[in-house]
């Protein structure tokens, strides 16, 4: 067996044994407000972490080009409550603007 299935099968019963805590874990841990708080929060939290390394870093290095304009006019278009077409659409265009403007010089 190759050393990648190894690392397969190992990370494979890894996610099941986690599962398999996070089941074992009492009712009553579970339903505390402030576990539940702050659970809610999870999600939202770790996207943005993902949209922020996805936007902003290139390898190993920060980067200020075409995605990080295009996720500010993103979030402005969604603060202004547009429609979500229109947030993608501008994004687009934008981040297409400025790796355009920058490939002129």
């Amino acid at each position: 067996m190759s050393g990648l299935w190894v690392a397969v099968l190992l990370g494979s019963a890894g996610c099941y044994l986690l599962k398999l805590a996070g089941l074992s874990v009492p009712a009553a841990w579970v339903e505390h407000p402030v576990v539940a708080r702050v659970v809610d929060f999870v999600p939202a939290a770790l996207l943005a972490a993902l949209v922020a390394v996805q936007a902003a870093t290139s390898g190993s290095q920060l980067v200020v080009d075409g995605r990080l304009a295009g996720l500010a006019v993103a979030a402005l278009a969604l603060a202004l409550r547009a429609p979500f077409v229109v947030v993608l659409l501008l994004a687009g265009l934008t981040g297409a603007g400025v790796h355009w403007l920058g490939s002129l010089t």
